[in-house]
């Protein structure tokens, strides 16, 4: 009997130890600490890994919490633990699969040089890395052969990327997701064509409503043969040659820069941003107008007042004019 009892104890504290290594957070962990699964990486293999990098006190910590978990699936990726945690605990956050990445937020309308700093701000890469990957349109040729770069063909969207995200990388996620979008819409048309017309419309229009109108303004003038006069092609033909400073002088205006609207009839040589899907739309199906010009109303609603004579295009200009005096 008193051998009896005295198994009965040791199984009792060797519960207790093995409950108190299970259920403790990890003393010896030495801070923000990222560990990469490969898949097929075996349970024991895993361990290892965790060990080695300071994250559990041992494997064999971590093999009793899967074996107190069983039927659980752990999840390949990367993870990072930023605290101490149990055994327990780090063996959840596998099996959840709640691996680490960075969430890359796209608006629509931003431009090449936009989606570098946002990178460079969220900590992916130097925004000086993105750009020649951005500059190089190889991956788009079975989309736009006469596509000057990869403006206007990464797609704006929240994009989850791991650490070891690489620019091109990136430009490669970005232009898929345009393909995706493409496809999506059935469009039949000039991709070069809708896409350029599409990145004006973005630029111009802030109302989700108006730019079906916006894109008649600008197709109703490529039928004309007039120029485009689009403040936005100004600014970035000013940003491809390092000379924006935040406003547009008379010199943007009167460049003789192939983007420049102000100077050259016709669409630029390429878009000048990344339009989202309602100004893809639009450009691929413009409104029934006649109107050739629009200007902002002066109620402060970021909508347009649009004219098809000049008379009431200068009427229109001067009451926004006077409201901002």
């Amino acid at each position: 009997m008193k051998l009896l009892r005295f198994a009965l104890l040791l199984a009792l504290l060797a519960a207790a130890l093995l409950f108190y290594r299970v259920t403790r957070p990890y003393q010896g962990f030495r801070g923000e600490t990222f560990v990469e699964i490969p898949r097929g990486t075996s349970g024991a293999a895993i361990g290892d890994l965790l060990a080695r990098a300071g994250v559990v006190r041992s494997r064999w910590d971590f093999l009793l919490a899967r074996m107190l978990n069983r039927g659980r699936v752990l999840q390949a990726g990367e993870y990072c633990f930023r605290q101490p945690a149990t055994a327990s605990q780090v063996f959840a956050q596998i099996a959840r699969g709640d691996v680490f990445y960075y969430e890359l937020v796209v608006p629509e309308g931003k431009n090449m040089f936009d989606i570098a700093a946002l990178a460079e701000e969220l900590g992916l890469f130097p925004a000086a890395q993105f750009l020649p990957a951005a500059r190089n349109p190889a991956m788009i040729r079975d989309l736009d052969p006469a596509a000057p770069t990869l403006e206007g063909f990464l797609f704006p969207d929240s994009y989850k990327l791991s650490r070891h995200i690489t620019p091109e990388r990136l430009c490669r996620i970005m232009t898929n997701r345009f393909r995706e979008v493409w496809r999506g819409l059935g469009a039949t048309g000039n991709v070069h064509h809708i896409v350029t017309l599409a990145s004006l419309v973005e630029k111009e229009g802030k109302l989700a409503a108006e730019r079906p109108q916006i894109a008649a303004v600008f197709a109703n003038r490529l039928h004309l043969d007039m120029k485009l006069d689009c403040d936005p092609t100004t600014i970035y033909a000013a940003l491809l040659t390092d000379h924006y400073r935040g406003v547009i002088h008379r010199s943007d205006l009167a460049s003789e820069h192939p983007y420049n609207t102000y100077r050259h009839a016709g669409l630029p040589p390429g878009p000048i941003a990344n339009p989202g899907l309602a100004s893809i739309r639009a450009a691929i199906d413009p409104a029934d107008s006649d109107a050739l010009y629009f200007v902002l109303r002066p109620d402060g609603s970021g909508g347009h007042q649009f004219s098809s004579t000049i008379a009431a295009h200068q009427e229109a200009a001067e009451k926004y004019r006077r409201s901002h005096r």
